[in-house]
């Protein structure tokens, strides 16, 4: 009986033990690091599932103001904090400066409602000379100039890069402090001006920033023009990786969409309509960029302009229509790009043209696939593709090349222009609906294989 009695506490017992165990395996309340958990390549911490978030707008928000400077206060805050999303409510905000992007920051709009719009632009002549790093300007007219607000300094030899576009820090009188030095000597013999313009939105020198669903106003008929090396309606410079979504520029005085020496870039269903200069422009050595799903249209010159060292980019399903010079421009060392399934219609001259470079400057071993090329030119004769300089190797396959206009109103007569110094060329199963099928111009003439062929009905 006792032996019986000591068996069934030690079963009790053993039980009650497994039990203990048993839970304590089971514990969900275990903090240590699953495997898969490792810190994040730039912090000392692992990927935080919540990220600093504020909200901004003209009411109903955590902070609430109606220009650039409460965008701004919103997303340096969120940048203090190492990332995160300024989320702008609906309504109309007044720029009198950029908004500045930061590393890691998303600015996100309400689609079609948040508003940034360019405020009208002042613009004075110099009373002094603007010495190359110089931090001052002096202006004969100082109405419309104020601290905080952005400027543009330049003169009739300082386009381009040279141009300055700064932020007014300081005044006395007609004088006033900015926050970058002069790119170049602006001299009042040369025309030297200030004005008041700049990027709606820009980012200097950052990674990983994102804008999605801003609309830019740029406000063009009251601002005075802004080249597009140093400005847009956005405008990115080695801005590392930067996404821009679901935006749309219009109406401003200069480009659309401009970023340069910035590899990694996104342009992700976007519209730039109605600008002054060119819509879409990646330029000065910005690598692997990816513009798909956008649309260019009604812009001054070119829809999409390739500018400098454009390589081993991608161009896929956009809509360039419209515009006032080419659907798309390529030239100096903008190499190993795929241009696949975009339509590219009624611009004013050829659809897509390669610029006139020297072998080792032009545009070698491209890809044109899959685009739609129809209706261009405007009053004089154009080509769909017209491909000049000694350029090499490119690849011209399924695409239709056609102008469905009818009588004199057809002006793309040429599908294919291929001009003497061209050099390898490869054209295979395009589609061409032209008075002239391929004029190629090269002597002695090289072999295409396999041949393009016209339309059913040509």
């Amino acid at each position: 009986m006792k032996t019986n009695l000591l068996l069934s506490l030690f079963v009790v017992l053993f039980v009650a033990g497994m039990a203990g165990i048993s839970y304590a395996s089971e514990t969900p309340g275990d903090p240590s690091p699953k495997p898969d958990e490792q810190q994040l390549p730039k912090a000392m911490h692992s990927a935080m599932k919540e990220l600093p978030l504020i909200t901004v707008g003209r009411e109903n928000a955590q902070l609430i103001g109606s220009d650039n400077r409460v965008l701004q206060a919103a997303v340096d805050y969120i940048a203090g904090l190492g990332g995160g999303t300024v989320a702008v409510g609906p309504g109309e905000y007044l720029m009198y400066d950029s908004l500045h992007l930061r590393t890691n920051v998303t600015v996100k709009g309400s689609k079609d409602k948040t508003i940034l719009r360019k405020a009208d632009s002042s613009v004075s002549a110099l009373a002094l000379d603007g010495d190359f790093g110089e931090q001052q300007i002096t202006v004969e007219n100082p109405n419309g100039f104020a601290v905080g607000h952005g400027v543009a300094i330049w003169d009739d030899r300082s386009g381009g890069f040279h141009t300055t576009v700064a932020r007014i820090t300081g005044r006395n009188g007609k004088t006033f402090s900015i926050d970058k030095p002069l790119m170049a000597d602006c001299m009042v013999g040369k025309n030297a001006k200030a004005g008041t313009v700049f990027p709606v939105i820009s980012g200097y020198n950052i990674e990983r920033a994102r804008i999605e669903d801003v609309t830019i106003d740029g406000n063009k008929e009251s601002n005075v023009h802004l080249n597009g090396c140093r400005g847009a309606g956005i405008f990115l410079y080695r801005a590392f990786g930067t996404v821009i979504q679901g935006c749309e520029v219009r109406n401003y005085n200069g480009d659309g969409i401009s970023f340069q020496q910035s590899n990694d870039v996104t342009v992700l269903g976007c519209v730039c309509q109605g600008n002054a200069f060119l819509g879409i422009h990646p330029g000065s050595g910005s690598q692997r960029p990816s513009v798909r799903n956008c649309i260019a249209r009604n812009n001054g010159t070119d829809g999409l302009f390739l500018c400098w060292r454009v390589r081993h980019g991608l161009f896929k399903d956009n809509i360039l229509e419209g515009n006032g010079r080419y659907g798309i421009s390529i030239g100096h060392k903008d190499s190993d790009n795929l241009i696949h399934g975009n339509i590219i219609r009624v611009n004013h001259r050829d659809g897509i043209f390669f610029r006139n470079e020297t072998l080792p400057m032009a545009a070698h071993r491209n890809r044109l696939e899959q685009n739609i090329i129809e209706n261009n030119g405007e009053g004089e004769e154009v080509a769909g593709i017209r491909i000049r300089g000694e350029t090499n190797d490119l690849i011209l396959k399924d695409n239709i090349i056609r102008d469905t206009r009818e009588g004199e109103s057809q002006k793309q007569t040429v599908g294919i222009q291929i001009e003497e110094q061209v050099g390898r060329i490869t054209l295979s199963g395009n589609k061409i609906q032209a008075k002239r099928i391929i004029d190629d111009r090269r002597m002695p003439k090289l072999e295409q294989s396999p041949p393009d062929r016209k339309t059913d009905g040509d």
